[in-house]
């Protein structure tokens, strides 16, 4: 394999952190349905819905662009990443709180991509 180069590797880290934007996205979709009755087919027009689908849609063309440079087996442990990001997003947008194992799964994920990409 050729070696990566910087602007890649900042796709690498862009696509799940776009994936967990969206994650955070369809959650406040979901809470908007719960504070207001709304049935289930109104997150169609939501805003933010629309907002977290124009997201997703764009991490997927993103992801698209990163695999005609990489291979997938290298390119996909990155997506590990979105169990980092997500959380933290939560933490600070929602206010959901981290716990000890949230660490520690975060430190074994980002230590298991480490020892994958070298």
């Amino acid at each position: 394999m050729n070696a990566v180069t910087l602007p890649v590797v900042g796709l690498l880290l862009l696509t799940p952190f776009c994936i967990a934007v969206g994650q955070l996205l369809f959650k406040m979709s979901s809470e908007k349905l719960v504070t207001t009755g709304a049935n289930f087919y109104t997150v169609l027009f939501n805003p933010v819905f629309i907002l977290a689908l124009a997201i997703y849609g764009s991490a997927t063309l993103l992801w698209i662009y990163v695999l005609k440079s990489v291979p997938l087996v290298y390119a996909y442990s990155f997506m590990a990443l979105s169990f980092v990001f997500v959380p933290i997003l939560a933490f600070f947008f929602l206010q959901e709180q981290f716990t000890l194992r949230y660490f520690a799964g975060a430190l074994l994920i980002i230590s298991g991509l480490a020892i994958i990409q070298n």
